[in-house]
């Protein structure tokens, strides 16, 4: 089963960057076999759907506008994004995500199952490194992920 772990964000606005720091995390701690990609979709947004349509499985990782905290991580499935259950647009440099599975869907290339592990974040300053809140989070949201692929049946190697 083909996996893609999908980062997105712009590194130059603090926390709106988190999903490409969380794929350079893993980059830095796993090893994953050649079914698992890892891909840093800064603010490519649609102009990377052929991405998502060759694979089985997805993960999304970005900020999302959401009710609660700065660090808050929430878990959203394919069906809620095809349902319109999440906003539109999710953070301020992308076309929305639902979109992007809509026109996946028309052409008949949804992939199975997607997953969306989205962040509050807590800072949209100029900046690129992360808020100490979101910097913390990566580690934690590191493990469940390769928790997630391990259970799925990938071989992934911690490095450090």
């Amino acid at each position: 089963m083909k996996t893609l772990i999908f980062g997105a964000g712009n590194l130059l606005c603090s926390d709106e960057g988190f999903g490409v720091h969380f794929i350079k995390y893993l980059e830095e701690n796993y090893r994953f076999q050649d079914e698992v990609e890892l891909y840093d979709g800064g603010t490519l947004g649609i102009m990377v759907t052929h991405l998502l349509e060759e694979t089985d499985r997805v993960f999304l990782v970005d900020v999302v506008d959401a009710a609660g905290e700065p660090g808050d991580v929430l878990r959203y499935e394919k069906e809620q994004f095809m349902l319109g259950k999440l906003p539109i647009k999710m953070s301020p440099h992308q076309i929305g995500i639902q979109e992007v599975l809509f026109l996946s869907d028309l052409r008949g290339r949804t992939p199975d199952q997607v997953s969306l592990f989205g962040i509050i974040p807590a800072s949209y300053e100029a900046g690129v490194e992360l808020s100490p809140t979101l910097a913390a989070k990566l580690p934690g949201l590191a493990e469940l992920v390769v928790a997630e692929l391990t259970a799925e049946g990938h071989r992934i190697t911690k490095l450090t």
